[in-house]
């Protein structure tokens, strides 16, 4: 009784050891569905805080002068930027004042001063007044209207709209499904919702630049997105679980690699434009990454696990 005892022992702690093991691909095709829940929530809530902050400022982006009109100063001279702005904006509470500075090799040699709803010779005499005289050749002024700068957003969103359209078009030209070809695109709005809302909250003013990094990232997220699909749906050995893992494994090292050079980007970059550039592709990526591997992922294994249980019954 003792030797069987023994044996029932031994059999039950290894079956108890077996259970304790975690597996990934158990959890994973447990809850999938769930997993989804996650780039959901996170959508809902970026469509709720661009609509709050359309209501409050009737716009659904923090606009750059070059999207809104109106003054940049550039000044060749070393200046505290952080006094200057504060001073800048206690002059003029109603308008729009940010100041950045200009730097080279790592050495600051001026600044520039972006305003709106301000007159460019009120402004330069405010400077004045905290810097000290402005020699003629020592500071540039550029002057956009409100109604160009205006005509340039709408062409910039248009531009976004109409690659956006021609995106899912060639998606569903390709793939022929309309399930997962809504997917990818389905992947692509999230990508671009979620990051303006991060964008909103950080607070960056978005000019032109920051559109070019909008469409860019439609490119990126795109890219996974087709992918992760054509491995699942054109698959020919082993299963659906195995597809994803081998599309992960090739998408996320393009996206780790990417994010990689952006740091680098954003780290040695001098000029704002490439930094704006960079901190949305690199909050897109991150976005991408969820909505990719989490939604789009667990929308193709719904849709093929519920096309494979159909053509068996």
């Amino acid at each position: 009784m003792s030797e069987e005892h023994s044996e029932e022992h031994k059999e039950h702690e290894e079956h108890r050891e077996e259970k304790k093991k975690f597996s990934f691909r158990e959890f994973y095709e447990k809850n999938y569905k769930k997993f989804l829940m996650i780039p959901v929530a996170l959508l809902v809530l970026a469509i709720l805080q661009i609509a709050v902050q359309t209501a409050l400022t009737g716009n659904f982006m923090y606009r750059g002068v070059s999207l809104k009109g109106g003054i940049t100063i550039s000044i060749e001279k070393a200046i505290d930027i952080t006094e200057l702005n504060e001073f800048l904006n206690e002059e003029f509470p109603r308008a729009d004042i940010m100041v950045r500075a200009l730097s080279r090799g790592g050495q600051q040699f001026g600044v520039i001063i972006e305003a709106s709803d301000v007159e460019s010779d009120e402004l330069i005499s405010a400077v004045e007044e905290k810097t000290g005289k402005l020699e003629s050749g020592q500071y540039n002024v550029e002057v956009m209207g409100s109604s160009l700068g205006a005509s340039f957003f709408k062409e910039t969103i248009r531009a976004v709209i109409i690659a956006f359209v021609f995106m899912g078009i060639v998606v569903f030209i390709y793939f022929r499904i309309p399930i997962p070809s809504l997917a990818v695109i389905l992947c692509a709005f999230s990508d671009i919702i979620v990051t303006l809302a991060i964008v909103n909250l950080i607070g960056i003013k978005v000019s032109t630049a920051g559109i070019a990094a909008f469409l860019m990232l439609i490119g990126y997220s795109v890219d996974t997105d087709i992918l992760l699909s054509t491995r699942m749906l054109k698959r020919k050995e082993g299963g659906l679980y195995d597809a994803f893992v081998g599309a992960a494994k090739t998408g996320l090292t393009m996206n780790l690699t990417t994010m990689a050079a952006m740091i680098v980007a954003l780290i040695f970059a001098q000029s704002e434009v490439l930094r704006q550039i960079m901190t949305i592709l690199l909050i897109g990526l991150v976005v991408d990454i969820l909505n990719t591997w989490l939604q789009n992922a667990g929308i193709l294994r719904w849709f093929l696990t519920r096309k494979h249980k159909h053509a068996e019954g």
